[in-house]
């Protein structure tokens, strides 16, 4: 199971009009703690940032699982409640968990959600859908 860390990346930007923005970016990385986690997001972004950069932040997601979309420049939170019975009390108990869905737009995310909620035998009901601020999500490398 995946540990994803949100990590917040600050550096200078250059803008389209040629003007420099300090901005502040949060990516998310799969990490078995703080110091790999900012260890992970320095190299990830070394070579896409010229000049220096600083991990701003780090912090633990709830984040259960990601559903991947390589079409989909966009990252949407859905936010699912699982709906249980309890057996002695026959009262609905419901656990909410959170699925970040790779997309291109709304519609897409819900349709990537339900595509890959496919197989489910769990009853589940959709509670929210946001887009996040993520630019961008890295697994976790496997070496050889």
């Amino acid at each position: 199971m995946a540990n994803w860390f949100e990590c917040k990346v600050k550096y200078e930007k250059l803008q389209e009009n040629g003007a420099a923005k300090k901005v502040n970016e949060p990516y998310l990385v799969d990490a078995l703690s703080f110091t790999e986690a900012e260890s992970r997001i320095t190299e990830e972004q070394r070579p896409y940032i010229s000049g220096e950069f600083t991990v701003s932040a780090i912090k633990p997601t709830k984040i259960a699982e990601i559903f991947w979309d390589e079409s989909g420049d966009r990252w949407y939170l859905v936010k699912v409640a699982f709906i249980t019975i309890d057996e002695k009390t026959a009262a609905e108990k419901r656990s909410i968990s959170q699925i970040l869905v790779q997309a291109a737009n709304f519609k897409h995310a819900l349709e990537n959600f339900e595509e890959g909620m496919k197989g489910t035998m769990a009853d589940y009901e959709i509670v929210q859908i946001n887009e996040t601020p993520i630019m961008d999500v890295y697994k976790m490398k496997v070496k050889e």
